[in-house]
């Protein structure tokens, strides 16, 4: 057997190192135990999402949002490791498995778990239990919509005694142990999902550091501290149960109102607030604004190489090179996200930092590509055209992430180049739909992911979300043996070639870095958030005690 490999992801830092690894670590000596500071304990935190999504179930549902409590009610067999205080040399450290080992083949997985761990309804979470939520996900009546793809060419799960479970694949899959790190393959309890079957999602009952209470969609989502808790991760801070009594959530869809709330006390921290609200916060001492770079794709927008007139290469060059990224950015974010120049955002695993280097804002070089692909402006009125038809763009797009105001920004810059850009904003299944049909020549792209397999998953031929419709077997080879690769360096090497390949077919308008703007009342400490970027590590939590 062949012990993984890893990457460090240094909490709120792009930093990241690539080591070889060992058995990992004890908690660290100096983390507390439980009991050793009482003045930490107690109190009600109300924590503001920005989203109602139309599910929570995190077996069958797919928004980050719902990670945002759930990731206190579920523990994961493993889970990436954050910062170096962790003191380990892997990639991944114990959940639920308190060790793993990998066939040489990579195409076996044994994991052997914890003893003593229940459920909050008391029932015992071991191997039976790992192998009923893998096999309620691969279930194709669960629909899940992202769990079931976390778990790659699964196979099958095997139980081998009651603390050891293998899961067997159909071929080597490095991203798995990334997979079961996510809320997403959180561990539920059997009873539970036998009891509640689909009504579960308002049930829920995981062995995380909180308990679910209730749940009103659009309202609020309620949970309490699990008194037993004692198995946590080395990831958080201390042993033992959470300091918080209670959490609620509250839903804040309005962009125009987080700030507002958070002044007038509705609420004490506060998720994705826009770039203005942020910089005023900071400038209040009776807040503390936490900038969370987000790993995964970067906010782009996919260009439809298939269909005229971005069936010519030269054609979304020119679109590269007429857009200016760093004035987009300035305008709309400010100073709190870096500019994108490729797939994948700079803090993610793999990043090609090469990629910076190609597509700088050069209008007169875009217009030199234009002229040479036919693309004149015959007539003098200012938009470029040939045979008599006009060069119009249409962009599909969604609400999320400022991408209509980037857009607009988009319309005036091309606009100098001589191309129309027209955009319609839709609900997201409207907008899956129009991908689907293949209507549209841009897209945005913003997947949000801690592995740099989600390429695969965009610019692989065949796939559903290829929108940028390429089908190059250079590039379906890199990523296919990309996800196989034993070792990060390896895999790095790997998409380095992949970034590479899909900005010299120029498939991607990138614009920016994700930073997910988060801000807390003065009095909350404690406040972290996972390699994933979007999850907070509550259990840490607690209210600095006001004399």
């Amino acid at each position: 057997m062949k012990k993984m490999w890893g990457l460090f992801v240094l909490s709120l830092v792009c930093v990241q190192i690539i080591v070889t690894g060992c058995a990992p670590a004890a908690r660290s000596p100096s983390a507390s135990t439980p009991g050793t500071d009482t003045t930490r304990h107690g109190g009600k935190l109300v924590y503001g999402l920005t989203l109602a999504p139309s599910g929570i179930d995190p077996h069958v549902n797919a928004s980050s949002e719902l990670g945002i409590p759930l990731t206190s009610v579920y523990d994961n067999l493993v889970y990436r490791a954050l910062d170096a205080e962790t003191d380990t040399d892997q990639q991944f450290v114990p959940g639920l498995a308190q060790s793993w080992e990998v066939s040489d083949d990579g195409l076996a997985y044994t994991f052997r778990l914890r003893h003593g761990v229940t459920f909050h309804d008391g029932t015992t979470f071991n191997a039976n239990a790992v192998r009923i939520n893998i096999e309620r996900v691969m279930n194709p009546d669960t629909r899940s919509q992202k769990a079931v793809f976390l778990l790659g060419p699964f196979e099958s799960v095997e139980v081998l005694d009651e603390y050891t479970v293998t899961i067997h694949l159909s071929a080597p899959y490095a991203p798995l142990l990334d997979g079961l790190a996510q809320v997403y393959l959180g561990m539920a309890s059997p009873a539970a999902l036998t009891e509640w079957g689909m009504d579960y999602q308002f049930h829920q009952v995981g062995t995380g550091p909180f308990k679910f209470v209730d749940y009103v969609p659009n309202d609020h989502l309620t949970l309490v501290r699990n008194e037993r808790y004692q198995w946590g991760p080395v990831l958080y801070d201390h042993a033992g149960p959470a300091y918080l009594d209670e959490i609620e959530f509250r839903f804040f869809t309005d962009p125009a109102g987080r700030a507002l709330a958070l002044e007038a006390g509705d609420t004490d921290v506060m998720g994705e607030l826009p770039p203005l609200d942020a910089a005023q916060l900071e400038r209040d001492v009776d807040f503390v604004v936490l900038p969370v770079p987000v790993p995964g794709q970067s906010l782009g927008l996919m260009l439809n190489s298939q269909r005229p007139p971005l069936d010519d290469s030269r054609v979304r060059q020119a679109l590269l090179l007429a857009t200016d990224r760093p004035a987009i950015v300035k305008a709309i974010f400010g100073e709190q996200s870096p500019v994108a120049y490729g797939p994948l955002t700079a803090i993610t695993f793999g990043y090609d930092p090469s990629s910076a280097n190609s597509y700088a804002y050069e209008p007169s070089r875009a217009r030199a590509l234009l002229d040479e692909a036919g693309w004149t402006d015959s007539d003098g009125d200012g938009i470029r055209d040939r045979d008599g038809q006009p060069l119009t763009l249409d962009a599909v797009l969604m609400t999320w992430g400022s991408v209509p105001e980037v857009a607009q920004l988009l319309q005036s810059q091309w606009a100098e180049v001589g191309v129309t850009l027209q955009a319609q904003t839709l609900t997201y299944p409207a907008a899956l739909e129009a991908a689907r049909q293949g209507k549209y020549h841009l897209i945005p792209q913003n997947y949000s992911g801690s592995d740099p397999d989600l390429l695969w998953s965009y610019y692989h031929s065949g796939v559903p979300f290829n929108w940028s419709q390429v089908s190059d077997s250079h590039l379906d080879e890199v990523l296919d043996r990309a996800r196989s690769l034993p070792q990060p360096d390896q895999r790095s090497r790997a998409y380095a070639d992949a970034q590479q390949r899909i900005m010299e077919l120029a498939l991607l308008v990138p614009i920016r870095d994700p930073v997910n703007l988060n801000a807390a009342s003065g009095r909350v400490q404690g406040l972290r958030f996972d390699a994933h970027g979007w999850f907070p590590l509550l259990h840490d939590v607690y209210f600095e005690q006001v004399e």
